[in-house]
């Protein structure tokens, strides 16, 4: 697991686990395109489309062709362990 994975990782427990305000606090903390994908599911989890859609394209990801919250997490999860 590359570095950057292992420090998403933990945001990514924390958003499973309902605790969306630490999960973005500690996002925010990061760059590149992984960070902004997981800062897009977290803004979609809080029903914030406008700001889910600007962070997936910022992550170079098709927000319009997203699927649901949970494939999108499962996408993001097998991204963090390629």
């Amino acid at each position: 697991m590359s570095d950057i994975c292992a420090q998403l990782h933990p945001i990514l427990l924390l958003m499973r686990a309902g605790q969306w305000n630490a999960a973005h606090d500690a996002v925010q903390r990061h760059q590149g395109l992984l960070a902004a994908w997981l800062h897009g599911l977290l803004h979609l989890q809080e029903g914030d489309l406008e700001d889910a859609e600007n962070w997936y394209e910022r992550a170079g990801q098709r927000f319009r062709k997203r699927g649901t919250l949970e494939q999108e997490l499962a996408r993001f999860e097998a991204a963090l362990g390629a």
